[in-house]
């Protein structure tokens, strides 16, 4: 290299964007991955990505546009950077693992328009995929749109969940997250709600899988999903519908001087890849410092599930308290209307006994405001700051050790806003919080982590209401591994063994024990009543009195989403492996457990779809496991 050449290269490491690198792309540290950027002569922005030199996404446009500011058309390259190395390590309060490591190359491409307005977009591409976030410079920034698509291969399979129809529902409590997943179907089905498809969106394109999420939401900008749209599976960021703000609040963030959006999140590769990847907490902002003490995951009891408004009284919730003792779980839920039918001071009592055995009191608010129509209570204690200070601090001094907010209002910028400030305050105040009819999390457990759990799913209580639900519920159940429960922390609440009244359940009990370790949540509240957990063996009682609170790491084993799935957690030493099986027939597995060492334990399935079994099991590397039809189980090694 001539010296003129290395004084070039030298220049332009100084300051990146003053030259035009002849390089377009960046790839992951293993070389595997690739993101490739180009500039049409219109002035519009692609990127594509590979995997082993085989395409994952097609050419797939990049911009925003503003109301005075066109980003995503007529642009002029003016620069990439360097490649740099991005590295971080973080601890999660709930997860698939409790210590994280992150490793990714960084690369930003730079544009501006003929108004000399301004556009980067930064590229991190890891092992287990991609990354990136627009930052936009102008004077008055009102965002208007996102040119961003997601172009999948025309024979990519995908499963999405469609997002539900604003102001519909309960008491026009929707969106919720709460619908049904529509599993391996042609890329570019429209969604059949008219209203688009939610994060995560897991697509299959040849033997790589691809799930489609976003992070880093600090409040200043609205929570996306994709377009109802996808010809030729072409998908393409959408916004919220209009009516989905705080009373009075904005749908879409607007900004002086500059605008950061959040990442845009793409785990990428073989399933196993994609399962054990923690992408969707990686990019999200990193936590005040590090993990309170307070911050306590663990197990509640729950009387609401299967008994409902009915049961939520002073003496039924003292014996759900000594329910939760007697199991050695750590809290019990006090759902909706206790102000009324328990009242501020017995709350108190409540929650003095209940500390007196070791248990914490969470309890149930109403988000309220005009963005819907219930009246469930307590309810206008969240809506500003001073109101929920005065609030929080009343808790505290009551002895109560978090809350439960439902029946939020969407996604727009001042929704999020919403949660942000609640989550802040809540930290604060030393709450741990619990989020019902509400948005995916998107990271919100590393940035917040009293966040312990939060629900957008259709989860257990839903299959209380209807057979239907109930006869759909294993296949879903065999979708969240691979989609809502990917990433953030999920308050399915598991586990009935019990009967529930009206309904006929589908799912053996073995499978809904396996749920408990499946499903990972900060706080597991758990369905059953007490009368339904007598029911149960010795055995499954002591393995639920044991299960661990956290995760120190996981592995996924075997699985099709909503078909079957198999995945392994560690605590400590021991590793607990549970399976279900959504189809109508049997599964017989044979799993590589060889990781897990020794000799174990099983508890699955009895002959009859009510009853248990367990049997001692060898971890090797070919462990023949069955599974019945709707079956589960969960294997111990110590």
């Amino acid at each position: 290299m001539t010296l003129t050449r290395l004084i070039g290269v030298a220049a332009c490491a100084a300051a990146p964007f003053a030259c035009a690198q002849p390089a377009t792309s960046v790839t992951s540290p293993d070389g595997k991955l690739a993101v490739t950027v180009a500039t049409a002569a219109n002035g519009t922005v692609t990127y594509r990505v590979s995997r082993a030199g085989k395409p994952v996404l097609l050419p797939s446009a990049l911009g925003l546009t503003f109301e005075d500011a066109d980003l995503a058309s007529g642009l002029k390259p003016a620069g990439a950077g360097a490649t740099r190395r991005v590295a971080d390590r973080y601890e999660l309060a709930t997860g698939k693992r409790r210590h994280v490591s992150y490793a990714a190359n960084e690369r930003t491409w730079r544009y501006t328009n003929p108004r000399q307005q301004a556009l980067a977009v930064t590229f991190r591409v890891s092992n287990d995929g991609v990354a990136f976030r627009y930052h936009a410079t102008g004077e008055q920034l009102a965002l208007r749109s996102e040119a961003t698509t997601f172009a999948l291969p025309p024979l990519a399979r995908a499963w999405l969940q469609p997002m539900s129809v604003a102001k519909t529902g309960y008491q026009r409590t929707n969106p919720s997250y709460e619908e049904h997943y529509r599993m391996d179907i042609p890329v570019g089905t429209p969604a059949p709600l008219g209203a688009g498809w939610v994060f995560p969106a897991l697509f299959r394109t040849g033997d790589t899988w691809v799930a489609v999420t976003e992070a880093g939401m600090d409040g200043s900008f609205h929570a996306s999903r994709l377009q109802t749209g996808s010809t030729g599976g072409v998908y393409r960021i959408g916004a919220p519908a209009p009516e989905e703000t705080f009373t009075g609040g904005a749908l879409l963030p607007a900004a002086q001087g500059s605008m950061t959006t959040p990442w845009r999140v793409l785990a990428i590769g073989p399933l196993a890849t994609v399962v054990e990847s923690t992408l969707g907490t990686d990019l999200a902002a990193p936590a005040p410092g590090p993990i309170p003490a307070w911050v306590k995951p663990g197990h509640a009891s729950w009387s609401w599930a299967i008994l409902k408004d009915d049961y939520t009284n002073f003496d039924t919730q003292k014996q759900f308290i000594d329910y939760a003792a007697g199991m050695g779980w750590d809290y019990t839920l006090v759902d909706a209307y206790w102000d009324k039918k328990i009242g501020y001071d017995r709350l108190a009592e409540l929650a003095a006994y209940a500390n007196g055995k070791g248990i914490g009191l969470l309890a149930w608010y109403n988000s309220a405001g005009a963005w819907n129509d219930t009246d469930m209570t307590p309810r206008d204690r969240m809506l500003t700051h001073e109101i929920r200070v005065a609030e929080f601090a009343r808790l505290r001094a009551m002895g109560v050790k978090g809350i439960k907010v439902d029946f939020f209002g969407g996604d727009g910028q001042s929704m999020i806003r919403y949660y942000t400030e609640i989550l802040k305050d809540a930290y604060d105040a030393q709450l741990l919080v619990n989020f019902h009819g509400a948005t995916l999390p998107r990271g919100w457990s590393r940035t917040w982590p009293n966040l312990l759990t939060a629900e957008a799913v259709r989860g257990f209580e839903f299959t209380t209401f209807t057979q239907e639900d109930q006869d759909a519920v294993a296949p879903h159940a065999a979708m969240l591994p691979f989609t809502r429960n990917l990433f953030d922390p999920m308050d399915f609440t598991p586990i009935s063994f019990g009967d529930i009244p009206k309904i006929r359940r589908t799912t053996r009990n073995g499978f809904e024990l396996a749920e408990a370790v499946l499903f990972t949540s900060g706080i597991q509240h758990f369905a059953e009543i007490p009368q339904g957990m007598a029911s149960a063996p010795d055995y499954v009682q002591a393995l639920l009195r044991d299960l661990p609170r956290s995760w120190d790491d996981s592995r996924f084993v075997a699985g099709e989403p909503g078909k079957y799935v198999v995945i392994a957690r560690k605590a400590g030493d021991a590793w607990y492996v549970a399976g279900i099986n959504a189809q109508d027939s049997a599964q017989a597995l044979v799993l590589d457990l060889s990781f897990a060492k020794g000799a174990g334990r099983i508890v699955t399935d009895g002959a009859g779809e009510r009853e248990f079994s367990q049997a001692d099991l060898r971890a090797a590397k070919r462990t023949a496991i069955g599974i019945a039809p709707k079956g589960g189980f969960v294997a111990i090694f110590r």
